[in-house]
Formats: structure tokens, sequence, C-alpha cells
């Protein structure tokens, strides 16, 4: 009777609560929440691949928790539905290109950073009139639906400018290269994948004028799913896979590759 209560009072020790992230992780199986339309960061591929920075970092920080690649079910999320597939269950992770911000934490808990950039620009190869944010007065300017980036040059630079917004950034890339818009705006490292696959017609201005620090998104409020989150991130840097996996996705494109950041989402 004795070993008995003892082995039931390990099991509690060790089980976790089915509703959070470690007691999901536990089935072996999770729901990750990416994008599918981003070059070198996170790529659903025509032969039905998923590739990237974001899908590694995704990979090695559940593989950490105990959930193999084949136990993770891959759903697109967009700027526009990272908190609603949170907050309704529809996913338990979202590694997205999801900045940190005040605003978003109030309706949901972010792990890191696991990556910091910053915004810039990305214009056709041929302008040279177009050299930072406070040059975009009279001109369009795309950025995503649910995207702050755009409403942000506006408010800080140039209030004259046009902005135009689309579903996918891809869309205001094929935008940009017919002459529809001037000039796309999110983050530095994701336009850079843009670049890579239009070298010639393509380029990014290169004058970062914000500080973007990108998070593991989970449900709020689940401290113990946070804190595995961060250790795995930690781990990660420290194995040298992090650096191994933005050399093969994100080098070939020039972009600088930063430092790893300090985790402090604790």
């Amino acid at each position: 009777m004795t070993v008995l209560v003892l082995l039931l009072g390990l099991t509690s020790c060790t089980s976790h609560d089915p509703n959070t992230l470690l007691g999901k992780a536990d089935s072996g199986h999770l729901i990750i929440g990416i994008r599918f339309d981003q070059p070198g960061l996170a790529e659903h591929t025509l032969d039905g691949r998923f590739v990237g920075f974001d899908v590694d970092v995704a990979e090695y920080v559940v593989g950490q928790l105990g959930v193999n690649p084949s136990g993770i079910t891959w759903r697109e999320t967009t700027s526009a539905t990272r908190e609603t597939d949170l907050t309704s269950g529809a996913v338990d992770l979202v590694v997205a290109t999801y900045s940190i911000t005040d605003k978003r934490k109030r309706l949901v808990s972010f792990a890191g950073p696991y990556f910091e950039t910053g915004q810039d620009l990305l214009v056709r190869r041929s302008d040279d009139e177009i050299t930072g944010p406070e040059t975009l007065n009279g001109r369009r300017l795309c950025s995503v639906t649910g995207s702050t980036p755009a409403h942000e040059v506006k408010t800080r630079f140039a209030q004259a400018v046009q902005l135009v917004e689309y579903p996918r950034y891809p869309d205001c890339v094929t935008a940009l290269l017919a002459g529809q818009v001037d000039a796309v705006t999110t983050d530095g490292v994701i336009l850079a994948g843009y670049v890579t696959q239009n070298p010639e017609l393509l380029k990014v201005v290169g004058k970062p004028f914000s500080t973007e620090r990108y998070g593991i998104g989970l449900r709020k409020g689940d401290a113990q799913g946070q804190h595995a989150l961060d250790d795995a991130i930690q781990q990660m840097i420290k194995s040298g896979k992090w650096l191994d996996s933005l050399h093969a996705n994100i080098g070939p494109s020039g972009y600088p590759l930063p430092a790893p950041p300090a985790v402090t989402e604790r």
C-alpha cells in the first residue's frame, strides 16, 4: 500500500494540467501556428514541406518538451488572426514573426524573444528616391491587414503617405513589382526573403527604424509553459542550432545576422 501511495504521488507531481501547453505536450501532439508565405522564415513549399527559421525554432522548442516533428500539426496563421487563434484554442503556439508588444500581452503570453530585427522598406531596385520612411510622403506604401508597420510610418515619419493593405505579404510584393505601390514595409528579415526571390528587381533600403522582438505566443497566464519555452530557446542558442538555422535560411539573402537575443519574457 505504501509503494502504491508513493507511485500515485509521483504521478501527480509529474503530470500537467491537460489545458496547459505542457499538458498538451504530454500527449505528444501540438498545433503550431506559422506563416505559410514568408521565404526564409516559414514557407509551405509546393512539395508539401514546411521550411524556414521559424519552423526550425518551433520544432526545436517543442522537441525539448517531448514532441517529435511527426507530432506537430502546422496551421496557417496571419497578422490579423494570431491572437484569436491562441485565445480560441485553434493553435497551442504561434511562431510567426510575432513581435512582443504590451498591447498583445494583454491577450496572450510570450516566451523569448528568440530573434530581434527592425522595420524596414522593400522597394524596386531601380528606385533611388526612397531612402527611408521620411521620403514616403505622396507615395503608396503597402503592408498586410492587421499589422502595424505602415501605420507607424504614417504616424511617425510621413503623414502624407498613402497606405495600401493586402491580406498577405506576397500580394504586396506582387503590387510592388507591378508598380501599383512604391514600397512595402515590415520587418527587415521578412523583406530579405523576398529579395532572394527577385534579387535583380528588389532591394531592402537597409535603414531599420524600429526594434522588433519576436516571441513565441502561447495562451495567457501559462507560466509553466512560458518558462519551459524560454529554457528551450536558450538551449537552442547554446547548442549552436539557432545560428545554424539562421545561416541556412536567412544567410543567402545577405541580411546581416544579429547576435542571439537575451531571453527576457519570464
